[in-house]
């Protein structure tokens, strides 16, 4: 058993915070109380200063296994995870050979199975990502797929996209899209006509290129009612778009990554290739977009996009090193520093969009701390700072945030009522 003493507890699904105790047996939570005594040969850990909130869930990472595991493998995003207060991880689907059939699905998932984090994977809409031919939905949705999508590319033909929510729909499980014309972008990874992409010579990814999608998404889910997440947000115009779309259709939903509510293409002058993503970080008017999207539920989803990429590939000359940033060791930091510091959101608010929020829209049995619920719990300290070092659990060290002083260490994270990681 495991007794969690003297934390404050913040639990975003049921909107309650109190000062108690966790006592854990058997992988779950037996018990919240205050004044909890510890039984012989229990393991007491003492939480006094610290938050205890419901295991974090990553609803986007990019684990690069199998195929470019030099980037990262599953052992290494697992470490990453659990560093960074992540006790569930539902990885993208945009490996080598893609996630477009049963066996390298089932593959995924049985080595996740040893790993100290809760993994899953998405399948992809489409074989080999081509855009051309739906996978087998029904067979991988048995198989354990989290959900679906071609992450990395858009879905261009509407029909088949059409066709796609239905079947996902049929299977209560989500479509999750990266929403770029790429017909419209001359350069990825810039903002089009910004101060950076000019600096760099370059044309960049226009705003249009990604709100033109959404809004052709987001009225075809509306019409059949399928849950559908529109990925990585990034423009002012994409977020109206949701906005619209989910006064009526609930089923419509949204991700913000830190990268892209923490900053704009500014740092691409600073950082260089480390801040280069896609979609590409915009302007403040965007930036702040997206917080006000977090503030109204128009975004209801905080996704890390982790993606992993070695230090020579980001070397490379700025058109040429591909697009991509590590975020799962600090996400929580960044939302305490841009979300809750300034008052943007509450603290429960803010935590609900890492929990509750995407184990309700994927069906996981997470997000909660309740009694009889998994002992998946994070504990941190929301004032304690920390320097962003070069180098991190995961095997890539991309991040433009590295030297950075920030807020929020976790001290332990919890699954199924093993602790996994105490810093």
């Amino acid at each position: 058993m495991l007794l969690i003493k003297n934390c404050r507890i913040i639990d975003p699904a049921s909107d309650t915070e109190s000062r108690s105790d966790i006592l854990v047996r058997g992988g779950r939570i037996a018990r919240i109380s205050k004044g909890i005594a510890a039984d012989d040969g229990t393991k007491v850990l003492e939480a006094a200063g610290l938050i205890a909130c419901p295991g974090l869930i990553d609803t986007h990472s990019h684990f690069r296994d199998p195929g470019l595991t030099y980037k990262e493998d599953l052992s290494t995003g697992a470490d990453a995870a659990v560093k960074g207060g992540y006790t569930s991880v539902i990885l993208m689907a945009n490996t080598k050979p893609p996630v477009d059939s049963v066996p390298i699905l089932r593959d995924i998932l049985e080595r996740g199975k040893s790993l100290p984090v809760r993994l899953y994977s998405c399948a992809n809409v489409t074989k080999e990502m081509g855009g051309r031919e739906l996978t087998d939905f029904r067979a991988l949705a048995a198989s354990g797929a989290a959900g679906f999508t071609d992450d990395g590319l858009p879905i261009m033909d509407s029909s088949l996209l059409r066709e796609a929510l239905l079947r996902a729909k049929e299977l209560d499980l989500p479509v999750s899209l990266h929403e770029e014309d790429k017909g419209l972008i001359a350069e990825n990874g810039v903002n089009g006509g910004g101060t950076a992409a000019a600096a760099l010579g370059l044309t960049g990814s226009p705003r249009e290129a990604e709100y033109t999608l959404i809004a052709r998404d987001v009225a075809i889910a509306a019409e059949l009612d399928a849950p559908l997440c529109v990925q990585h947000i990034s423009t002012e115009e994409g977020v109206e778009c949701v906005r619209r779309a989910r006064r009526d259709h609930p089923c419509i939903h949204a991700e913000a990554t830190p990268h892209h509510f923490s900053l704009t293409e500014d740092a691409i002058l600073r950082c260089g290739t480390l801040a280069k993503v896609n979609p590409p970080l915009r302007t403040e008017r965007d930036r702040m977009a997206i917080i006000r999207g977090l503030q109204d539920g128009t975004i209801d989803l905080i996704a890390t996009d982790h993606a992993p990429h070695a230090d020579w590939e980001k070397e490379k000359p700025f058109a040429e090193a591909p697009s991509g940033l590590i975020g799962l060791e600090t996400a929580l930091s960044l939302a305490i520093r841009h979300l809750v510091q300034p008052g943007h959101l509450t603290m429960m608010q803010m935590l609900a969009c890492l929990t509750c929020n995407p184990a309700d829209f994927y069906h996981l049995p997470a997000g909660r701390l309740e009694e009889g619920f998994p002992a998946d719990i994070t504990l941190f300290d929301p004032d304690e700072e920390w320097i962003v070092p070069p180098q991190f659990a995961s095997r890539s060290c991309n991040s433009p945030f590295i030297g950075e002083r920030l807020p929020g260490v976790v001290h332990y994270t919890i699954v199924n009522g093993e602790i996994v990681y105490r810093r």
